[in-house]
C-alpha cells in the first residue's frame, strides 16, 4: 500500500545541540509531546506508547540514522505505526528549525488509506502542539 506523507516545521528559541539533546531524552517525551511516554528498549530500539491506558497504542521504533545535533531517523515497526519518521534540526533566527516529517503506511489497510484526509490535519496539529511545547520547555530550562 502507498504510504502517506505528513510534516510540520516549527522554530524553537534554543542552539540545535540543546533542542537536539531535549528530543532525544526518550524519557523527557512525556514532559512535552502529547500523550506520550518513551524508553530506549537496546542500543537502537526506543517504545513509545501514546495514549492513557488501555486506550492507547505502543509504537516500536528503530534508529536507522543517527547524527546529532542535526538528524535522527527511524523506522517505525509496530502494529499500528509502520513506516519511517525523521526530526531535523538546523539553526535558524537565533534559535533552530525543528522539522518533523513521517512517511506512514496507516493501519486498517484501504480504510486507514481511505480515513488518512481526515487524520492528517489532526496528526499534523498535535505534532505541531507538542513541538510549540518542546520550545515552552526549552525556554523554561535556559
Amino acid at each position: 500500500m502507498k504510504p502517506v506523507y505528513t510534516a510540520v516545521a516549527v522554530h524553537v528559541p534554543a542552539p540545535p545541540e540543546r533542542v537536539f539533546a531535549l528530543i532525544t531524552d526518550w524519557p523527557r517525551h512525556r514532559e512535552w509531546m502529547f500523550m506520550t511516554t518513551a524508553r530506549q528498549v537496546g542500543e537502537h530500539a526506543v517504545e513509545a506508547y501514546t495514549g492513557v491506558r488501555p486506550f492507547g497504542f505502543l509504537d516500536t521504533m528503530t534508529i536507522t540514522r543517527w547524527e546529532p545535533p542535526t538528524l535522527v531517523i527511524m523506522n517505525h515497526t509496530g502494529r499500528m505505526v509502520r513506516g519511517r519518521g525523521a526530526i531535523r534540526v538546523r539553526p535558524h533566527d537565533g534559535g533552530s528549525r525543528v522539522v518533523w516529517a513521517e512517511e506512514l503506511r496507516p493501519p486498517f489497510g484501504p480504510l486507514g488509506r481511505a480515513l488518512w484526509p481526515l487524520a492528517r490535519p489532526l496528526v499534523r496539529a498535535l505534532a505541531r502542539h507538542s513541538l510549540r511545547r518542546l520550545g515552552a520547555l526549552l525556554r523554561r530550562t535556559r
